[in-house]
């Protein structure tokens, strides 16, 4: 499978709210918590018990390494089931600041054994 991703993600372990945005095709709930499992500058990846509909756009609120937050709104571009109850998802950022991204590459340019 070849790599799609242009930034480089590292783990990342905390709980997110997500606030629905648009309005889509599925019914889906407006508010949702769900498990990120890594971030990079342009894009995350997170587990839900929710399926997520590609395209949907959500704004949230991230606590990244250094404790700070960052707020930025996400569009859905994958949602594959990995067990009965649970969703692995990838979104990409839409609505990050750019001093939002360099946060996060800064952090990676620090600690690169993470990566």
């Amino acid at each position: 499978m070849d790599e799609k991703r242009k930034d480089r993600r590292l783990e990342l372990d905390v709980s997110i709210e997500l606030e629905r945005l648009d309005q889509g095709e599925m019914t889906t709930l407006k508010m949702m918590h769900v498990d990120v499992t890594d971030l990079s500058g342009s894009g995350m990846g997170f587990r839900t018990g929710h399926l997520m509909e590609i395209g949907s756009l959500y704004d949230t609120r991230i606590q990244i390494w250094t404790k700070e937050v960052i707020e930025t709104v996400i569009r859905i571009v994958r949602c594959d089931k990995i067990s009965d109850d649970l969703y692995q998802c990838g979104a990409t950022f839409v609505g990050l600041m750019g001093s939002e991204a360099l946060k996060i590459n800064i952090y990676q340019m620090l600690n690169p054994e993470e990566a």
